[in-house]
Parts: structure tokens; C-alpha cells; sequence
């Protein structure tokens, strides 16, 4: 199914004292991941939220494998593996410039009625963008 990536160079302020990229900015990455792969489809979250949709994340998992330093060049890889329903999972995997792996995750969002803040079926405009 449908995936994108982008890549960027991890900021000096994303590290710790050792240069190694802090653990809680993977979470960070894989938003932006997430966000660029439906701009791919022409929607954004903004205008999912202006009409409506939310996507709060229920889930997430992380396996790191080797750390990201400072001014790696890295790339995120986000894909989605099957057509979303109340849910829509994501995997990922970020490398960095030698195409190692540094991290492999997983998300699973939902989708919810921003106003009566329960959960809602995927919006058909999504689906169409998938089929």
C-alpha cells in the first residue's frame, strides 16, 4: 500500500551531551512522517481538524537499533499496510545516509468526531485517496 518519505538533518538541540539523538524525538519524527504522507495525498491534518477529524495516537512502538547523531542525515519512511476502517496503522523505518536502520516503529491512531469526541469510521475522502 501506499508510503512516502522525507529526510532531514537531525538539529543540534534534538541530542543529548553525547550528540546521540534523545529517545522522545523519534515520536517527533514519525509525526512528521505521518503528517508528509497525507500531504502526499493531498489532505492535511489542518484541514482534517478544520473539518472536523481528529487523530489522536493509541498506540505507539519503538525498537531502536542504532542511535541517530547530531547532523545525520536521516529518513524517515512511513507506509500504511492496509486500508484504515475506525483505525489506520502505520510502520516506519528511519535510516540514516549508509541506509542503516535506526529505528522500526509502529502507530495505530484513531479517527474521532471532534466535536462529540468519539470515535468515528475512516472519512470517505480517505478512502478515495486510497483506492
Amino acid at each position: 500500500m501506499g508510503f512516502n518519505e522525507i529526510s532531514f538533518r537531525v538539529r543540534y538541540g534534538e541530542t543529548d551531551q553525547m550528540g546521540v539523538v534523545y529517545y522522545g524525538n523519534y515520536a517527533q519524527y514519525l509525526e512528521m512522517g505521518r503528517v508528509e504522507w497525507l500531504r502526499s495525498l493531498g489532505l492535511s491534518y489542518k484541514w482534517m481538524e478544520e473539518h472536523g477529524v481528529m487523530l489522536p495516537v493509541i498506540s505507539l512502538k519503538i525498537d531502536y537499533k542504532i542511535p541517530a547523531l547530531y547532523d545525520d542525515l536521516i529518513t524517515v519512511r512511513t507506509q500504511l499496510n492496509k486500508i484504515p476502517s475506525v483505525r489506520i496503522e502505520f510502520d516506519y523505518i528511519i535510516t540514516n545516509e549508509k541506509g542503516e536502520i535506526l529505528i522500526e516503529a509502529n502507530t495505530v491512531l484513531v479517527f474521532m468526531d471532534s466535536n462529540k469526541r468519539k470515535p468515528i469510521k475512516c472519512p470517505e475522502y480517505i478512502l478515495k485517496k486510497l483506492s
